[in-house]
């Protein structure tokens, strides 16, 4: 019987960080006294302080209000678009894994194809190309929204397919599989009962992963501009917002910075931890 690992302290540090980032996001919107949308010119690129702790910003805006808000926002888009990315991932993975052959050449050359393409000018160009049909067609938050996660998620499940592939190709011959086949088990019985649960443990680590990814992703998408509009304050548009004003204001930039920083740094952080712990011993 393996003992319990010990958690690094790395591991403890995102987690415990991690975790301050979602109940500020979540709670501090409802009990915070500041609006993240009022406007009052009069506080315009205000410094930290007492009752503005992160400062404002050229709309006189208390920036954490903002901050709290737009976390929402980036962190939604994260999971999003790590759910699309796995379950698309898991699916090409399964299916190539387990029935091999041309299937599976074919499938592993579509995905060699996507990691081929160049991500960001690639996004970039889908956005500024489909972005007003978007709005048009589900609103301008719920369009761009939509069509932000399509992205994120669509060029980021190459590497989930490739993890579940691998353990499909690893265990789909071994003595158990060979019995349950005997059995006159059905594949979609074989693939979701005997082979999906032996690859759980890098599934979900490379989950984790997507979600930080997917938050840097937005962020990068945002901050050149083609993200969410200017009203919508995710992390990267107040990042592209304060770009000019790092000298008169630098308190726009620094705040919504370091979000991101420290929370795809515990994301990475849980990560790690997890394929610690998920691991073979």
């Amino acid at each position: 019987m393996s003992s319990l690992r010990k958690i690094q302290p790395t591991t403890l540090f995102g987690t415990v960080t991690l975790a301050v980032i979602v109940l500020a996001i979540v709670v501090g919107p409802l009990v915070y006294p500041q609006s993240a949308e009022a406007i009052d010119f009069s506080l315009a690129s205000q410094p930290p302080s007492l009752i503005h702790p992160f400062g404002t910003n050229t709309l006189g805006q208390d920036q954490l209000a903002r901050v709290m808000l737009g976390g929402r926002i980036s962190l939604t888009v994260g999971i999003a678009a790590m759910a699309m990315a796995v379950s698309f991932g898991t699916l090409v993975g399964a299916i190539a894994g387990f029935y091999g052959g041309l299937l599976d050449s074919l499938l592993m050359r579509f995905t060699d194809l996507f990691l081929s393409l160049p991500q960001l000018p690639l996004s970039l160009l889908v956005i500024y190309l489909f972005g007003d049909h978007a709005r048009e067609l589900l609103g301008p938050q719920n369009g761009i929204f939509a069509l932000v996660v399509l992205v994120i998620g669509g060029f980021n499940w190459m590497s989930v397919a490739r993890l579940v592939r691998a353990g499909f190709l690893a265990n789909r011959d071994r003595t158990f599989m060979q019995a349950v086949n005997a059995l006159g088990a059905k594949p979609r019985r074989l693939i979701w009962h005997h082979l999906l649960p032996n690859v759980l443990g890098p599934v979900i680590v490379a989950a984790t992963l997507a979600v930080g990814n997917a938050v840097l992703a937005e962020a990068t998408l945002s901050f050149l501009g083609l993200g969410f509009p200017p009203d919508v304050p995710t992390w990267g548009r107040m990042l592209f917002t304060a770009q000019d004003y790092l000298d008169s204001a630098p308190h726009m930039a620094i705040f919504p910075g370091a979000a991101i920083f420290l929370t795809v740094l515990s994301i990475n952080f849980i990560g790690d931890g997890l394929r610690d712990s998920l691991g073979p011993n």
